[in-house]
């Protein structure tokens, strides 16, 4: 599959961030619900005056609706006459467009073979939980979950080691067909703060469909004793769903950062993240 920027076209990072409590996730939707891509692409059309002519955003993660990012990522292709009239006053002219809950940090000419979603080496999650007994911050309502039971924070970085590597997660993902489960899990931790908040540091090279969300859910059930530390390890080797995994709220997950290679790997990377993945010894029957 060919990724190659079109002649006359320019290929332009932009790096952003938003609260997501107001939309409906990052992707269009039909039946007018408010997403990310679409407030930007309605934004980029208005304030370069393309009129009907939508340029279209691809990203590094595709988050759900109530998810928040920090430093997500995406790329847009536009005409190079347009980018050159336009560059040097496009970031202010958006910021005076975009509601206050989403924000464009940089917008800058990509090098070659850049891809937002496919040069990608790795996304970084933070999930924050507190378990005092008064409740959540006020402040902190719409970025933070509130569990009700007292969570051992040791006993759930426990189970999280027994996660770590490369596994098909397919017991904490919703499946989609035709797409692998297959992922490289590269750090699951969590620290208590000062301030009892918990967070959940979650790293891997790509996730699937609700992946951070479930293995927090499993976390939690061994934090507040309902499970022992080997029960994610157990549920993961068992390769289907259980009905005990919950898929915890979104609004306490925010997307942090994401990782590149060096300029000159970008367009390999961009090669190999497209290959199906199969575990080590996997069949082909």
């Amino acid at each position: 599959m060919s990724d190659e920027v079109q002649p006359g076209f320019v290929r332009v990072r932009m790096d952003l961030s938003y609260d997501g409590s107001g939309f409906s996730g990052w992707a269009k939707q039909a039946g007018g619900r408010r997403t990310v891509q679409g407030e930007i692409e309605d934004a980029l059309r208005t304030v370069t005056r393309s009129k009907d002519t939508t340029y279209e955003l691809t990203v590094a993660g595709r988050t759900d609706a109530g998810v928040h990012a920090r430093g997500q990522v995406a790329h847009v292709d536009l005409p190079g006459e347009l980018w050159a009239e336009h560059r040097e006053k496009l970031l202010k002219r958006l910021a005076g467009r975009l509601a206050k809950d989403v924000r464009i940090w940089s917008l800058d000419e990509a090098p070659a073979g850049f891809n937002a979603r496919f040069s990608a080496v790795w996304r970084r999650y933070a999930y924050r939980v507190t378990d005092n007994p008064g409740g959540v911050d006020p402040l902190l309502r719409s970025h933070v979950l509130w569990h009700d039971w007292p969570l051992d924070v040791d006993a759930m970085n426990e189970a999280a080691r027994r996660l770590l590597g490369e596994h098909d997660f397919a017991a904490y993902c919703k499946r989609r067909e035709g797409a692998t489960t297959i992922r490289t899990l590269q750090e699951l931790s969590l620290v208590r703060g000062e301030d009892g908040v918990i967070t959940a540091t979650v790293r891997a090279d790509a996730f699937c469909h609700n992946m951070v969300r479930s293995l927090i859910g499993a976390l939690l059930f061994v934090g507040d004793g309902h499970r022992g530390a080997e029960w994610p390890g157990k549920v993961l080797a068992a390769g289907v769903r259980d009905s005990a995994v919950h898929v915890v709220r979104p609004h306490g997950l925010t997307l942090e950062e994401v990782g590149y290679p060096a300029d000159e790997l970008l367009a390999a990377r961009n090669k190999e993240a497209r290959n199906r993945r199969t575990l080590p010894g996997a069949g082909c029957c």
